[in-house]
């Protein structure tokens, strides 16, 4: 039996060119559009990725995470910064909800 295998197929100039971009939106938008340069950049990164032979697809949009980025935001003012303990989980829970293997 043929172990799969699994890799990552993405290039550093895709990378450099999407993080730059990414960037660039952000600070000409002042941060609002900062779902959206995260959003882009995850779904380049899980659309070159393999894991034992499957492809990845990423679902999740950028005014999803804003919805919830607004609402994360709200919540770190009102417990004074508390929950911002809690964001680097919620927005991986956020991104694993939304990555699944694409069906073949």
């Amino acid at each position: 039996m043929e172990e799969s295998k699994s890799y990552f197929d993405g290039g550093l100039l895709q990378l450099i060119g999407w993080k730059i971009l990414g960037a660039f939106i952000t600070a000409c938008t002042l941060g609002i559009c900062y779902p959206w340069a995260f959003t882009m950049l995850y779904n380049w990164e899980v659309k070159h990725t393999v894991i034992n032979g499957k492809r990845l697809q990423f679902d999740g949009t950028a005014v999803q995470l804003f919805g919830n980025w607004i609402k994360w935001f709200f919540l770190t003012i009102i417990t004074i910064g508390i929950y911002g303990l809690w964001l680097p989980i919620k927005l991986t829970k956020w991104k694993t909800m939304h990555t699944s293997f694409i069906e073949a």
